[in-house]
Order: structure tokens, then C-alpha cells, then sequence
């Protein structure tokens, strides 16, 4: 019995009060196919750091607005950059799980308006740092991961002192906010592998309430 239940994985972890792990909670093969007609729209592109260092992970957006970064800053923005032309829609099956991810953290009332969504090649990462570009700070933030597995790491208010691991995997979500809104966190390097579904890469869609 012992072998029968050691690959099975909890649906439900909650890593203190303001993070929550739900393991193989969407139904990833819709988010695949809806994520399909957003890339056509709103290609992947790598955006630059106010700083001028070209990100590792390439991204783009979906819904009200989209989260951009370039010489000018961090902000949200209607329109795509690239294109001149407003983000895609946000499609239904993205909304309905951030929604249901949001309900199980307890915030039964999210609405995003934002779909950040990464692309993680082998190798890529993102370094720790805070969500706070969002106007209200009291919504939570939903990611949902599909593909490669990511080790998803978070600590506290500052960007020094204790952090946990989280390993994320294919329909996977994870939900913070709370005590836990500001905490830094990151995504460590991708590891080598191939998916089924998405190839050598893993991909992230961010959910939050950006205005």
C-alpha cells in the first residue's frame, strides 16, 4: 500500500497563511488550447529591465492590460508595445481557474484584469523580487504552471532571510497574497527536460488585479 501511495501528491498545501500549493488543479490541456490564438495575437518577445539587461524568460500578456518592463520602467499598459494594438482578451478557461484558485485561497472575489504569461526556456529564471505594481494590494496573485517544472522559491517582506522551495508542475496553481503579497520570491533555474506538451520549456500564467 506504502508503493500504491507514494507517487500520489496532496491536492491541497498550504505553506503558511498566505501561500497555497494546489497540485494538478487546472485542466491544463484547455489552457494549452486557448493560450494558442494570445501567441498569434501577442507573440512571446523578451522585454529589458529599466536597467537595460534583457530578461531570461520571454513573456507577453493577456486581458485589460499587460504588465511591460523597458527603459522607461516597470507599469501596466493597455496596448501591446510591440503592436501598437490592445492585449487578446483574456480567454474563459484562463478566468475560470485563476477565479477557482482564488475561491480555495478564500478570496472568493477576484476579478483579474492582468495575464502576465512567462515562457522558461532551459536555463531561464527569474529573480527574487516583489509584485507591487498592482494598484490594490489586498487581491492575491494566481499562477498556474504547465509543462517543465518549475522550483518556485518565496521568502518574506525583504529580500534577505528564510526562503521555502515550492516545486510547481504541469496544472499546477499557487496562490499568495495576505501576509505574503509583498514577499520576495523568484523562480530558479529551469532544468533540463522535455514535456509533452509544451515542448523544453515551461509556461506560467500570472494572474492578478491590476487596477
Amino acid at each position: 500500500m506504502a508503493d500504491l501511495l507514494s507517487g500520489l501528491r496532496p491536492g491541497e498545501t498550504w505553506h503558511g497563511e498566505g501561500v497555497l500549493h494546489l497540485a494538478g488543479f487546472a485542466d491544463a490541456p484547455s489552457l494549452w488550447d486557448a493560450l494558442q490564438p494570445v501567441l498569434v495575437a501577442a507573440p512571446f518577445r523578451h522585454l529589458v529591465t529599466p536597467g537595460g539587461k534583457t530578461m531570461s524568460v520571454s513573456m507577453t500578456n493577456c486581458g485589460r492590460v499587460g504588465w511591460v518592463s523597458d527603459w522607461s520602467g516597470y507599469r501596466y499598459d493597455s496596448q501591446d508595445p510591440q503592436s501598437g494594438r490592445p492585449w487578446p482578451d483574456m480567454p474563459d478557461a484562463f478566468r475560470e481557474v485563476a477565479q477557482r484558485a482564488a475561491a480555495a485561497f478564500g478570496a472568493g472575489g477576484f476579478d483579474p484584469d492582468a495575464c502576465l504569461i512567462n515562457c522558461y526556456e532551459v536555463g531561464a529564471r527569474l529573480t527574487a523580487h516583489q509584485d507591487r505594481d498592482e494598484q490594490d494590494l489586498a487581491q492575491p496573485v494566481v499562477s498556474v504552471s504547465l509543462g517543465l517544472p518549475g522550483r518556485f522559491v518565496i521568502g518574506g517582506a525583504q529580500r534577505s532571510g528564510p526562503k521555502q522551495t515550492v516545486l510547481l508542475e504541469h496544472g499546477d496553481a499557487l496562490v499568495f497574497g495576505r501576509s505574503a503579497r509583498l514577499a520576495y520570491h523568484g523562480v530558479l533555474p529551469i532544468r533540463a527536460g522535455s514535456h509533452d506538451m509544451t515542448g523544453p520549456r515551461r509556461i506560467s500564467l500570472t494572474f492578478r488585479k491590476a487596477g
